[in-house]
């Protein structure tokens, strides 16, 4: 269960205005295990005088805490340095913004969600080629390995097909096996979020595994170089100016 009200009143002790925040990590990628910790990510708006001065920028705030039993991890971005991320290939902060798990939303949060389909591109395929790569390093560097993630690495590979594919951004991992089918896919989620006792993979399992992640890679691959999306963003203008009316409000 999401504690929704402790985390809302954990982004309500915000120093500065949110655009959002929403609930990320294994709890929006459908795996969260017992004692999965609560990773918050949204967007604040720095006061005109912070955001033109020549004083530090807080454009990046992390917060690291313990709230009795539950443990968050909140990181936010100043709009400015939110908005030139959605502008390159970076899928993660599009799944920040596009997460159902919304712990505080505002108009222009909803604003933001109908322009940046135009910020998805077909270049969003590397994003998650990249991604998946480092999840498979992870994986294979400890001994044994654990279950964790290798369901990062299906997930990665998974959204980044379906994005391909689509335009649209999914990050649910059991959401987006309902379309795939990949039968090994509930039986690791179930491994993952019983308990430490079955989170470690055999040694037999990791020739098939190796096998899957260079198959949906390559499905990946190919589903970048096929897909109708555009090589660039398009929103670029209209970013711009819901940045400046956020910031320069009449």
């Amino acid at each position: 269960m999401i504690p929704y009200e402790l985390l809302k009143a954990e982004a309500a002790s915000h120093p500065y205005p949110l655009l959002f925040a929403t609930i990320s990590g294994a709890h929006l990628y459908g795996f969260p295990s017992p004692d999965s910790d609560f990773d918050l990510r949204g967007v604040h708006i720095l006061p005109v005088e912070e955001a033109v001065g020549l004083l530090p920028k807080r454009e990046t705030i992390s917060v690291e805490a313990m709230r009795g039993a539950v443990e968050l991890d909140l990181v936010t971005h100043d709009i400015s340095k939110f908005f030139g991320m959605l502008l390159k290939r970076n899928g993660y902060v599009l799944e920040q913004l596009y997460s159902p798990l919304i712990v505080q939303t505002s108009a222009k949060h909803d604003e933001l969600k109908q322009l940046v389909p135009g910020c998805i591109t077909r270049n969003h395929a590397h994003h998650y080629l990249g991604f998946a790569d480092a999840q498979w390093k992870l994986f294979r560097k400890e001994d044994p390995p654990r279950v964790k993630p290798l369901l990062y690495l299906y997930r990665v590979l998974l959204t980044g097909i379906h994005m391909m594919r689509t335009g649209r951004v999914e990050a649910n991992l059991l959401t987006l096996n309902q379309d795939f089918r990949l039968p090994y896919i509930d039986e690791l989620v179930s491994r993952k979020v019983t308990g430490a006792e079955r989170s470690r993979l055999e040694t037999a399992e990791l020739d098939f595994h190796e096998a899957e992640y260079a198959r949906l890679a390559a499905v990946l691959e190919e589903a970048g170089t096929q897909s109708s999306l555009p090589a660039e963003a398009s929103c670029r203008d209209e970013l711009n100016d819901l940045l400046v009316r956020i910031r320069l409000p009449l």
